[in-house]
């Protein structure tokens, strides 16, 4: 979904699957390769009953924080739906602004539609950071995707944050509270 990166979008998706429908493999999307992620979302998307994705823009999520982001990801998904599900499964804590609604802490793991909605929304964010990436190749969102990491958060200090950076969350602007300071040679 994109909660914990520095820089991009928050994803969601909402899929609704036919009755006892399973994918093979289809499990928490952090656990499995992209290869096998990519593979699986294109059966997902033309076997389910019903897939859409949503997301929240960096300025979405400077305005209404992380979570408030994710929650109207999560209407716009729901509202694009051609389907009415039986019931909605959120991956995690309530969410008592979608209404009526079953969290399940460690969702993706045990119902497969939360994990199929896990995939595509990783797939979806991964693709959209990696189509970022030739425009500002100096923050390695090819292969980062936008998380903290030594290189990333180094691009940020030499270059300054992008229009793409969540620049609230600590860390964005102070890099120094992340990593040592560069060697003075």
């Amino acid at each position: 979904m994109g909660l914990g990166p520095v820089a991009g979008p928050v994803v969601v998706a909402v899929v609704v699957l036919h009755e006892g429908q399973q994918f093979k493999g289809a499990t928490d999307s952090k656990l499995m390769t992209p290869k096998r992620r990519e593979k699986i979302a294109v059966q997902i998307f033309s076997e389910a009953l019903s897939c859409r994705v949503a997301a929240a823009s960096t300025r979405e999520i400077e305005r209404f924080n992380v979570r408030g982001a994710a929650i109207l990801a999560m209407r716009r998904a729901l509202s694009r739906l051609e389907v009415t599900p039986d019931l909605i499964l959120v991956d995690g804590n309530p969410v008592p602004e979608l209404g009526e609604h079953r969290s399940i802490v460690g969702g993706d793991r045990a119902s497969q539609s939360i994990a199929c909605a896990s995939i595509i929304a990783k797939v979806t964010r991964d693709r959209l950071m990696k189509n970022l990436d030739p425009r500002y190749p100096q923050y390695g969102w090819a292969s980062n995707k936008g998380y903290r990491t030594r290189g990333h958060m180094k691009a940020i200090r030499e270059h300054g944050p992008t229009p793409h950076h969540r620049q609230t969350f600590q860390g964005v602007l102070q890099t120094e509270l992340w990593f040592e300071a560069p060697d003075q040679a």
